[in-house]
């Protein structure tokens, strides 16, 4: 395994992208649709659950939606106003209307300006690998490393394929533990806050 943080990510990506592409396309559609039962106690009623809108090769946030909507929570999409503006959330007030999305400055889905901002209370987070014990390497652009970094008390989830784990990743003072991480078959955690 390359020892870099971006030689890694190179590495981890290539090992995604080719787990996605070996995927039935109709087993694909009907994973991450519900969050695992146990990861249910650690979400707060009535919270707002902070989730993502996938790149191709990303575990799929957004069926998440739909649950979390229907349960009573109000659900959040990262929000950014350029590709160097700091990332914010902004409420996704009817995960059941696509139209209440757009474009963003990174070509994946976000709400309009016009939502409301609104802090998550949990967030679900993409990843390029985990390990076992909950550590994450994201992207490298270091947008929910920062949020996190100001929100300490908000608890995040990963959203993982099983071939993004890893025995171990370099870690740096800010890195922060996941609570869990969730993949298809399997649930990391939940680990102690």
């Amino acid at each position: 395994m390359p020892h870099s943080k971006a030689d890694l990510r190179k590495a981890l990506r290539a090992a995604r992208r080719a787990h996605v592409a070996a995927l039935d396309p109709r087993v694909k559609a009907l994973l991450f649709m519900r969050p695992p039962a146990p990861l249910l106690p650690i979400l707060p009623h009535g919270a707002t659950i902070g989730l993502y809108a996938a790149t191709p090769d990303e575990a799929p946030a957004l069926s998440y939606a739909r649950f979390f909507h229907e349960a009573g929570h109000r659900v959040a999409l990262p929000w950014f106003a350029s590709r160097s503006a700091p990332m914010t959330f902004r409420a996704w007030d009817s995960p059941h209307l696509d139209e209440l999305l757009g474009e963003g400055p990174f070509g994946t889905a976000q709400p309009f300006a016009q939502a409301a901002e609104v802090a998550p209370d949990v967030l679900f987070v993409p990843l390029v690998g985990f390990t076992a014990e909950g550590h994450r390497l994201g992207q490298g652009g270091g947008h929910y490393d920062r949020w996190l970094a100001e929100h300490p008390a908000v608890p995040a989830i990963g959203l993982a394929w099983d071939a993004q784990l890893v025995e171990s990743l370099p870690l740096e003072a800010h890195d922060r533990r996941l609570r869990a991480v969730v993949t298809p078959t399997r649930l990391y955690g939940p680990f102690d806050a």
